[in-house]
């Protein structure tokens, strides 16, 4: 096994530290588990006709938007590693 030092953009590592990141940490479950049960239930009808408008987009939004964030941060610490592998 080794230790390998990534170094990421300054902006990811304030993000990390925000509580920004905990707002997206713990959107992370419900975008898995509940925001496609709404969804199901939304097409069963289970929600009012008033709330349909409120709840699809938001659900999408989650299940869309929470992932992207990952990616993100994901695909500026990989580049980095590929980058100090590339070194060596």
């Amino acid at each position: 096994m080794e230790k390998v030092a990534v170094e990421i953009d300054a902006t990811w590592v304030k993000i990390s530290r925000s509580p920004l990141y905990w707002i997206v940490v713990s959107l992370q479950g419900v975008s898995i588990t509940f925001a496609p049960l709404f969804l199901f239930w939304s097409g069963r009808g289970m929600f009012g006709r008033e709330y349909e408008w409120v709840v699809v987009p938001t659900c999408f939004a989650l299940i869309f938007l929470v992932p992207l964030f990952y990616f993100r941060l994901g695909g500026a610490v990989i580049s980095q590693l590929r980058k100090s592998t590339a070194r060596e």
